[in-house]
């Protein structure tokens, strides 16, 4: 039998300590490729620049291009990673950044309402796993609706985060100095020279740097995240079964928040409660607080990225993703009439879309894509 005829259940697997340093040069990669897109950007010229941010100096626009831009790779920390590192060029500003923020927020509960529909041939089951998924959707677009308009007409957020910057790294300078900055600066050069040494320059040398910074952002996320799930996945399962079970809703936050920052992913997180939630073994109301700490332990993969960076202004618009999830809690779950909102809406969108399957697959492609394409497109 040929190697890839084995099964890949009987395939020997590495041993943890390779996975471990697996994800040391994974997360080394991310960070280079944050710094890649960021000298990308620079090298690419104004016209460029200009017509890559137009689009979203349009607040709504900017949320609008975070929901598509997550449902599109999958991943919020993927957007949110390339948005601190435009950031980071210092030509998106801080205030244009953080609608595409909240965007990506919304857009990365997508992942667990397609998760929620492979149980749409059993009614019961459907309509505790859509639920369950979309108390998700809903809290975010919530804490969405109340935090954007309360940003653009306050500035809060954004001078909460600029003052815990100054005290995270001083207020001297437009640059700070960033030892990751300094450690992933040495490949990104060795892969500038050889794109150069090959022939290319300005806008063509710009946009190479650029694929390459994404491709290698998704790549080491990806497996950070494959790595990091086998790594801990029967102690998160363990620990979530353990801990829901008893219903603790700020325990069962701290849960989510771990699982996220461990896998680097909110979406396996959330997507792993779905069949257990659909199963009926816990209820809506306590899947609901481990989105919640997922929601904030995601921001950390920003905050990472913004020291790739050595710019205030990215470590800015990281800090204002965390500030923003955690006002989202602080605003909407103490309050058990507030609370109840998102959980009256995700059972009765479930409701509905067990009446009428196709109610979920128009619910899916409006509010991810058909409602976010039109916003941009109207609004840019």
């Amino acid at each position: 039998m040929s190697i890839a005829e084995v099964p890949e259940s009987s395939r020997p697997e590495p041993p943890k300590w390779a996975r471990a340093v697996a994800v040391l040069v994974l997360l080394y990669l991310f960070l280079a490729g944050v710094s890649a897109l960021s000298e990308g950007i620079e090298s690419m010229g104004s016209g460029f620049q200009e017509g890559l941010f137009s689009s979203v100096s349009n607040p709504l626009a900017g949320l609008f291009v975070g929901i598509l831009a997550t449902v599109l790779v999958q991943s919020s920390s993927v957007t949110t990673s390339t948005v601190v590192g435009l950031v980071g060029t210092g030509l998106l500003g801080v205030n244009d950044a953080i609608p595409v923020i909240m965007g990506a927020n919304i857009g990365t509960t997508v992942t667990n309402t397609l998760v929620s529909l492979a149980h749409v041939r059993h009614s019961q089951e459907f309509r505790r796993a859509l639920a369950s998924a979309t108390v998700h959707d809903f809290f975010n677009v919530i804490a969405v609706a109340i935090l954007l308009p309360v940003e653009l007409t306050t500035r809060v957020l954004s001078r909460s985060a600029e003052a815990l910057t100054r005290v995270l790294v001083g207020s001297g300078g437009t640059t700070y100095k960033s030892p990751i900055k300094e450690a992933v600066k040495t490949p990104v050069k060795w892969v500038t020279d050889l794109y150069e040494a090959l022939g290319l320059s300005g806008n063509v040398l710009g946009t190479v740097l650029v694929i390459t910074g994404l491709v290698a952002i998704l790549a080491a996320l990806a497996f950070i995240t494959g790595n990091m799930r086998k790594l801990v996945a029967d102690r998160v399962e363990r620990s979530v079964n353990a801990v829901l079970s008893q219903g603790g809703g700020i325990v069962a936050m701290v849960i989510g928040l771990i699982i996220t920052v461990a896998v680097q992913s909110s979406s396996i997180t959330t997507s792993m409660l779905i069949p257990v939630a659909a199963s009926g073994a816990i209820t809506l109301e306590n899947v609901y607080p481990v989105t919640l700490g997922a929601n904030v332990g995601t921001t950390v993969t920003a905050l990472l990225a913004s020291l790739a960076t050595g710019r205030p202004e990215a470590l800015t618009v990281a800090l204002v993703h965390t500030i923003f999830n955690l006002s989202g809690i602080v605003i909407l779950y103490p309050f058990p009439p507030v609370r109840k909102i998102p959980l009256r809406l995700a059972r009765g969108l479930a409701d509905l879309a067990v009446q009428r399957r196709s109610v979920a697959v128009a619910y899916v492609v409006g509010a991810f894509i058909v409602v976010p394409a039109l916003g941009v497109a109207v609004l840019r």
